[in-house]
Formats: structure tokens, C-alpha cells, sequence
């Protein structure tokens, strides 16, 4: 039994010299996309990738109750806010990739660039009978009565993201927006997946606030589906790559957002229909040019996202 025990423990620690060099990266989804990159990248520097794929609130929350004994070298979110409330609290290490030369500066800060972003859009079920949307205020015509979905903005970054744009547009009109639609009975049933999976199913018939990638995604799958950005605007959701300060493997981190920046990795991001992060790599679907994208300050709504939170909680009950 002891000599079973001291060869258990000689293994345990040849296990853990074996991955002393790899890379720890916690990465919001697509699934897809997180394993083919890190696939990609230890194929081109034979550095082993250790990834924990969620989504972005599980991934973050896994990232602070590690905080006594860190583990992550790289986080990928699916929320723009996650970067600036760490960036602000002092938690990332400044790194500015070579390869980020052509990120628009909305996209990036010296210590987190977006790895690529979605946009925000409507998207209706093709089947049923009722018009095609044009702007987010056609689903407060009776023609959509009961018809309209929306990801909940406490649980959706992108959805939150669209509330404060909008509402930096015309805040009084935004709250009344979604007074009107909750009255013509959109439902808030969740995030992003729980708004769509009744608009794939024919139960209802339009999302107000999809991410566009899945829809698209799910459409080349053969969905009945179509995917509309209102003419008066809509918003990104950038995905944010962040190098942890505590990380004990920079030099392996900052070469892997090198990769997520390079022609292979944007590659990669596009081939999942998100919109590549450098402007100078193809899209596979609606690039930048395309997007009639709102602007607004990301940083002060972070600051303000329980605010809004709040807002948009009193508007739609």
C-alpha cells in the first residue's frame, strides 16, 4: 500500500512538472470557437492549452473565487464590462499585441482588445404569418402581439449592451420603447438562448436583442429564420481577450493573444460568423461597413450597468 501510494504521489508530481508550461485559459463560448483556437495555437507553438469554456458569468465568477490561488493566464468574456471593471480595478497586465494594429480603437485599451464582437439585431421566424421588422419600434404593432421575445438584460451582456445604447440615443423614448412592447406582451425569458429557442420553434416570432452569430449560425443550419439591423441603429458586443496580472505565464499568454490576433486566429473567429475583431480580415457575415452601429461611451456604462439594470426592470413591468 505505501509503495502504491509513494508511486501515486511521484506521478501526481511528474503530472504537474509535465504542465508547469501550459497555458490556462478561461474562455466564454462558442464552444467551437475556444477549442478550435486553442487546438490552433498549441499546433503552431506546441504550447499546451489547459481550456475551462462557460459562459461569461460562470467564467468570471470561477476567475474571482480563485483569487487566493490564481489559475487563468488568458480570460475571454462575452461582456465589454467584465474588461473595464478589471482593467479599472488594477487586475490586468498592459499588453498591446503587434497584431492589433488594425482593431479600432473602441476595440481596444492597454490591457484588453476584443477578440472579435457581435452585433445586436432582430430576428424573426420566417413561417408565421406577420410582417418583416424593420426598426425595433415595429414590435409594438398589434401584428406582433405576443409574438416578441428579449434576452434578459440582468443575464445578457449583449442585450444589456443594446438597452444603453439605445438609451444614450433617447433615454426617455427607450423606457417607453420597452414599456410599449412588455404591453403588447414580449416575454423576457432568460438570456440569449432562452430568447431564441421559442422564435426557432415557432412559439413566437421575433427577438428583440439576438446575438447575431447564433442566429446566422443557426440559419445556415437550415433555421426558417432572417436576421435584421434596424436602419436606426444598433450596438456591438465586443468579446474582450485580458492577460490576468497575476498570471505566472506572460510571455505564453501575450503569445496567445498574438494568435487570436494573427490572419489564422481572426480566420477562426470568422469561420463562427462572429465579426473579426481587425477590420482588415473578411467577415462571413455583415462586416463593419454593413452595420449601421450606434456609439456610445462602453466605459461609463459599465459604470452605470445596475442602473440600467434597474431601468429597464421598472420599464417592462
Amino acid at each position: 500500500m505505501i509503495r502504491k501510494l509513494a508511486i501515486s504521489a511521484f506521478a501526481l508530481m511528474a503530472a504537474s512538472a509535465a504542465s508547469a508550461d501550459d497555458l490556462t485559459v478561461y474562455s466564454a463560448g462558442p464552444k467551437p470557437l475556444s477549442a478550435a483556437l486553442a487546438e490552433a495555437f498549441t499546433a503552431r507553438t506546441g504550447i499546451t492549452v489547459n481550456l475551462f469554456q462557460s459562459n461569461s458569468g460562470k467564467v468570471m465568477a470561477r476567475y474571482e473565487a480563485e483569487k487566493a490561488n490564481p489559475q487563468a493566464d488568458v480570460l475571454i468574456s462575452a461582456s465589454w464590462g467584465h474588461a473595464i471593471t478589471l482593467s479599472g480595478a488594477g487586475e490586468l497586465m498592459p499588453y498591446t499585441s503587434p497584431n492589433a494594429e488594425t482593431v479600432p480603437g473602441s476595440l481596444k485599451a492597454d490591457d484588453y482588445v476584443a477578440q472579435g464582437a457581435a452585433a445586436i439585431a432582430m430576428v424573426y421566424n420566417t413561417t408565421l404569418d406577420m410582417p418583416a421588422p424593420a426598426e425595433w419600434s415595429d414590435l409594438t404593432d398589434p401584428a406582433y402581439k405576443d409574438l416578441v421575445t428579449m434576452p434578459d438584460p440582468t443575464a445578457s451582456g449583449a442585450a444589456l449592451s443594446l438597452v444603453q445604447g439605445l438609451a444614450t440615443q433617447d433615454a426617455e423614448g427607450t423606457w417607453k420603447l420597452l414599456g410599449d412592447l412588455a404591453d403588447n406582451g414580449m416575454i423576457v425569458p432568460g438570456a440569449n438562448a432562452a430568447a431564441l429557442n421559442p422564435v426557432l420553434s415557432g412559439a413566437r416570432g421575433v427577438v428583440f436583442g439576438a446575438v447575431d452569430y447564433i442566429a446566422i449560425g443557426q440559419k445556415a443550419k437550415g433555421e426558417a429564420i432572417e436576421v435584421v439591423y434596424p436602419e436606426n441603429g444598433t450596438v456591438l458586443a465586443p468579446r474582450p481577450m485580458m492577460i490576468p496580472a497575476t498570471t505566472d505565464q506572460p510571455d505564453e499568454a501575450r503569445q496567445f493573444v498574438d494568435f487570436v490576433l494573427s490572419d489564422e486566429g481572426q480566420a477562426l473567429v470568422a469561420d463562427r460568423m462572429i465579426l473579426p475583431a481587425r477590420t482588415d480580415v473578411e467577415a462571413k457575415r455583415p462586416g463593419w461597413d454593413a452595420l449601421p452601429l450606434i456609439e456610445f461611451d462602453y466605459a461609463k456604462a459599465a459604470a452605470e450597468a445596475a442602473e440600467t439594470q434597474a431601468a429597464f426592470k421598472a420599464a417592462v413591468e
